[in-house]
């Protein structure tokens, strides 16, 4: 008995256009998914946060930064600012939502920089840090929630990479200490 390996022109080329149309489109799924990590930018630059318009240097409290897969939002050239981490989170809540994927964010760490409570109409606030350098990635972090001590929009989830430095800002200001996950 004999076997016939003779192979059909047309099937040959079909099956070579089908594994080149399915390697093309992996590429381009790659792409997305393959996007290079984000750098924390400096928000000293007149930028308005994304959720209230606010120019974010101006005001004090934590401000923070959102990229997400695919350069969303477009405008900001793919970088969502706020001048508070409550609005950050309550935006990041929606985009997730809407099947958003978030490739990085940054927040202001508090236990990077030296910070100064300033009381002003009866209400305390934290001072506001902008220079990327004091960005910290906002999963690394614990969070003071539930202080006495306002950010730009009033009561502000407050960063730090310091777990200590969390529990003392708490142990003096009220509140308790929360992870990222936590806070959506």
């Amino acid at each position: 008995m004999t076997c016939d390996r003779t192979i059909n022109r047309r099937r040959l080329l079909a099956g070579t256009a089908a594994l080149g149309i399915t390697g093309i489109a992996g590429c381009f799924e790659g792409d997305e998914q393959n996007e290079a990590p984000a750098d924390p930018v400096s928000l000293d630059d007149g930028q308005a946060c994304l959720a209230c318009g606010m120019i974010i240097e101006d005001h004090y409290g934590p401000s923070g930064q959102l990229f997400y897969t695919g350069g969303q939002p477009e405008a900001n050239d793919g970088v969502a600012w706020f001048d508070s981490v409550t609005e950050l989170v309550t935006y990041h809540r929606e985009q997730t939502d809407r099947g958003w994927e978030l490739r990085d964010g940054f927040v202001t760490d508090y236990s990077a920089v030296d910070y100064e409570l300033v009381e002003r109409d009866g209400t305390t606030y934290i001072t506001s840090h902008v220079d990327a350098s004091v960005f910290a990635d906002l999963t690394d972090l614990g969070y003071a929630v539930g202080s006495t001590v306002d950010g730009a929009m009033g009561e502000d989830f407050h960063p730090f990479s310091d777990q200590e430095d969390a529990a003392a800002f708490v142990d003096e200001h009220g509140g308790a200490v929360r992870s990222w996950s936590e806070l959506l």
